[in-house]
């Protein structure tokens, strides 16, 4: 039964870290047709951020603000520079930029800091832990939970009762009808970009906390993981890329707690078995088809 709560835990975390990389990539998808690959660079260049800061001395507090600013500029640029002339292109066209900009950001990542994994010094509360009934509880995860929460609960508000909100979900539903009630197509690609480049940075922050070292192709694993929660919930939709998210962590850790060790470097590649298999029975994700427009976002 320990064990049992300890993996739910471990679950709730890891799924935590997983929804806010879906919600990243979901957002770029439900309104420009774009399933960004440099979304983990973008967790990256908040990694090396985090790096940087905290080892030349920077109080903790504003090492994480400059991480997720670093995040935020990043995914601006790359609106500005990569993807703003292509907003009419076909999906594949999108698709091969995102992975082009991946590759070479990667790169750049590459020349500047090395392939040598840099290590990030965290401050020390974040290995406190608490017990509960002899089970040891980590501070972090409950954090990296609680917070998730918050920020899924200021999304929807924000979506919701905003006017920037209600214009990117206008957006997502019907992007050529809302260019006619007067809202900018600039101004909306430059939102999505500011929300899916800070949730990147947080996502980031939870990651590499848990992982505290960054190498060039650190984002290319969490990144991968969010787009095939988004697949799994319903590619385009936000409460599904949450589902997803949180769905794809419960199968990990489970296969995990359920096989043995023989079986731990095969670990991905049964989730992602599990994962074809659900897309076999639902193609259009678990809610692809049940969610009505005004749901999506």
């Amino acid at each position: 039964m320990q064990l049992a709560f300890q993996q739910f835990i471990n679950a709730l975390s890891l799924g935590s870290i997983y929804a806010l990389v879906a919600l990243g990539v979901a957002i770029l998808f439900s309104i420009l047709r774009l399933a960004n690959f440099a979304h983990g660079e973008l967790m990256t260049t908040a990694g090396f951020t985090l790096y940087m800061t905290l080892a030349s001395g920077w109080n903790w507090v504003l090492a994480v603000i400059a991480a997720i600013a670093a995040s935020v500029v990043a995914a601006l640029i790359l609106e500005r520079v990569a993807y703003r002339r292509l907003r009419n292109a076909q999906p594949l066209t999108l698709l091969m930029t995102s992975f082009a900009v991946s590759v070479a950001l990667q790169s750049i990542f590459l020349l500047t800091f090395g392939a040598r994994p840099k290590g990030i010094e965290l401050p020390a509360f974040v290995d406190a832990s608490f017990r509960i009934g002899g089970m040891r509880v980590q501070w972090l995860d409950i954090a990296i939970i609680l917070i998730t929460a918050a920020i899924v609960f200021g999304l929807t508000l924000f979506l919701r009762k905003t006017v920037i909100g209600l214009a990117l979900r206008s957006a997502a539903d019907d992007f050529q009808t809302t260019r006619l009630m007067g809202v900018k197509a600039n101004a909306l690609f430059v939102g999505a970009f500011v929300l899916s480049g800070m949730l990147a940075g947080i996502a980031a922050l939870f990651y590499f906390a848990t992982v505290p070292n960054v190498v060039p192709s650190s984002g290319f694993e969490p990144m991968l993981k969010g787009f095939i929660a988004c697949v799994i919930g319903g590619l385009g939709s936000l409460p599904a890329a949450i589902v997803g998210g949180f769905l794809l962590a419960f199968l990990e850790v489970g296969s995990d707690a359920l096989l043995s060790d023989n079986f731990s470097p095969y670990l991905d590649a049964i989730v992602f078995l599990i994962a074809i298999v659900i897309l076999r029975w639902r193609p259009g994700g678990i809610f692809g088809v049940r969610l009505t427009a005004e749901q999506r976002v």
